[in-house]
């Protein structure tokens, strides 16, 4: 895996990227160059090695997923109006809202050209495909901004909200493998499902990272979900179980317009902490990648394939707090 994700390195640096203006195209490379994961166009890789073993003829092609996200990153900075992506400052921080917006969109059009490297026949199944993947990530950010102006929500839809705005996405990377292999419907119904359910899992342990990560590792402003009373999975089930002294704290802080960044991200992880909503988190997020590898496990692939994609999944369930 490690030959896979420096053959992506390499490609992403390949990457040909216009020149004038240059503030709308240098966003495009600074956010490219921030590294991260590379999750995405790596199930991409790993979900064509389900099949086949010529990993480097989909290297291309997988860099689409990579894009698109990272457009998607671009844009859904300046609406959390974050200052911080992958230990640097988001796009919108370094230039300004304009810029970003425009060299998103422009993320967005490459993304299709990248699509286009794939071969003839597997293109009309990914567009398709992409593009439900595509509205969907914008349905779960939209469902996320709601979230801001509800008093309640529910746990099953605050899954179903990280199901579309991450999950849905590395659903469709694993699943796009496949199609480049050439797996059948129902294969490619399946791996979307490990996909998205891995998702979920994925998603579930970023919650915690941002209130128990280290911030030099995690790459994003920790504690900043509780500083801007973003609804999570922590906080909803904190508010669940909370106690009538501990249900009054949070409220405190919660309608608090005046306070100190960091006495409010003690006072309720603190009260997390009494709850035991980090083993609650992380039990919920074992739960779904349970799932994932149970399905795994049923579907016809090869061998080595599956032991790769499996090696994947536990590497992301032990990131580092």
């Amino acid at each position: 895996m490690k030959n896979l994700l420096t053959a992506l390195e390499e490609e992403i640096a390949a990457l040909e990227f216009g020149s004038n203006p240059p503030n709308l195209y240098d966003p495009i490379r600074y956010i490219l160059s921030l590294g991260g994961k590379r999750l995405r166009p790596m199930l991409v890789l790993l979900g064509y090695g389900l099949k086949k073993e010529d990993h480097e003829k989909v290297l291309l092609p997988a860099l689409a997923v990579e894009i698109f996200h990272n457009f998607t990153l671009m844009h859904d900075d300046i609406m959390d109006e974050a200052p911080i992506r992958r230990g640097q400052p988001t796009v919108h921080e370094k230039w300004n809202n304009t810029v970003a917006i425009l060299s998103g969109d422009t993320m967005m059009v490459k993304a299709y050209d990248q699509l286009l490297t794939g071969p003839n026949e597997s293109l009309p199944a990914a567009v398709q495909k992409f593009n439900k993947c595509a509205v969907e990530v914008c349905e779960g950010q939209q469902l996320d901004m709601n979230f801001e102006e509800l008093e309640t929500v529910t746990e099953d839809q605050y899954i179903e909200m990280i199901r579309l705005k991450t999950a849905v996405l590395l659903g469709f990377s694993l699943e796009y493998g496949g199609i480049l292999a050439g797996m059948s419907v129902e294969e490619l119904a399946q791996v979307n499902s490990i996909g998205e359910k891995a998702g979920i899992g994925f998603q579930l342990m970023d919650d915690l990272l941002d209130v128990y990560g280290d911030k030099a590792k995690f790459g994003k402003q920790v504690g900043g979900d509780i500083v801007s009373n973003k609804k999570t999975y922590l906080l909803i089930k904190a508010l669940e179980l909370a106690n009538k002294s501990q249900r009054e704290e949070l409220d405190k802080w919660l309608a608090a317009t005046d306070f100190n960044n960091d006495e409010k991200v003690e006072a309720v992880k603190a009260i997390y902490e009494e709850l035991g909503i980090f083993e609650l988190t992380q039990k919920k997020m074992n739960a779904y990648y349970d799932e994932a590898f149970k399905s795994l496990e049923e579907l016809d692939a090869r061998t080595e394939g599956k032991a790769q994609l499996i090696a994947f999944f536990e590497k992301l369930m032990k990131r580092e707090r």
